[in-house]
């Protein structure tokens, strides 16, 4: 069975406990919820922050905690620091890069999200892809509108970042990018023509995690995304008990596909990422 990429994206800026009890927003509940998730078969985690009254957070000490304890609990599992922009002051995104997790999330154009424009400048994204490539942590690129794989290219023609990227298609974000299986083959033509040499998942949000998953899996994607962030509930009237419940779905559905969960090192060997402590 070929190996996939499982990240679990833990916690993310929105979701709340009044919203589900099992999302962890401190970072001993944060690390003891990706343990969990890693034993269930995820290879990545992607983390957000937050501060003690859970509003985002941009503070490099609370990163550092959250990794701390992922490399102590979850041996070789890659992470990944969230530069997004909600609730966090732009000029703040990047603070936590030099503590040098493995990769971190970039997005390379502005979008509109339900409530917000979420605003990500060309000297925004140019600052943030130099500090990654400063600190030797590798982007994964959000991709909310074909628009952006462009500003990706850009990225590699300016010398700041390779030309093997991993990318990531969300779907589902209101005013965004819809989830619609049609788009996801034109996101994936694209990139193609445009990255050649990338790696690539794709993100279905809230009730199109799963079958975005599906066709990732179809398509022969190279990781998939699950977890709280994305998605608390696993159905309309049952909440997801656990981030490592939608991590053991997300294995139960590769499987399906004759896909298996890819070990750490697997999930490095496929993403271009060295064992920690070691450079690329």
């Amino acid at each position: 069975m070929n190996p996939v990429v499982i990240a679990v994206a833990i916690t993310g800026s929105v979701p709340r406990k009044k919203d589900n009890p099992a999302v962890p927003t401190t970072p001993a509940e944060q690390v003891e919820s990706t343990q969990a998730a890693f034993e269930a078969g995820a290879s990545l985690v992607h983390i957000h922050v937050r501060n003690p009254d859970e509003s985002p957070s941009s503070d490099p000490a609370l990163f550092a905690q959250v990794q701390e304890g992922v490399r102590k609990h979850c041996p070789g599992m890659i992470v990944q620091f969230s530069t997004g922009g909600r609730g966090r002051d732009p000029s703040a995104r990047g603070n936590a890069l030099d503590l040098r997790p493995d990769m971190a999330s970039l997005s390379t154009g502005s979008v509109n999200f339900p409530t917000i424009v979420y605003e990500n400048g060309a000297a925004l994204v140019t600052e943030l892809a130099t500090r990654m490539q400063t600190f030797n942590v590798r982007p994964e690129i959000e991709l909310f509108d074909l628009s952006h794989i462009h500003g990706a290219r850009r990225l590699i023609d300016a010398g700041l970042m390779d030309e093997r990227p991993h990318v990531q298609v969300v779907m589902g974000v209101k005013n965004a990018l819809p989830a619609e299986e049609h788009l996801l083959d034109m996101m994936l033509s694209e990139i193609r023509r445009v990255l050649p040499k990338a790696t690539w998942t794709a993100a279905g949000i809230g009730v199109n995690q799963s079958r975005v998953m599906e066709w990732v899996l179809a398509r022969n994607g190279d990781g998939v995304r699950t977890g709280l962030e994305d998605n608390i509930r696993i159905s309309r009237d049952r909440l997801a008990g656990s981030n490592a419940e939608l991590v053991a779905m997300a294995a139960e559905l590769a499987g399906r596909h004759g896909r298996r969960p890819a070990t750490p090192a697997e999930a490095r060997a496929a993403l271009g990422i060295a064992a920690p402590g070691l450079a690329a």
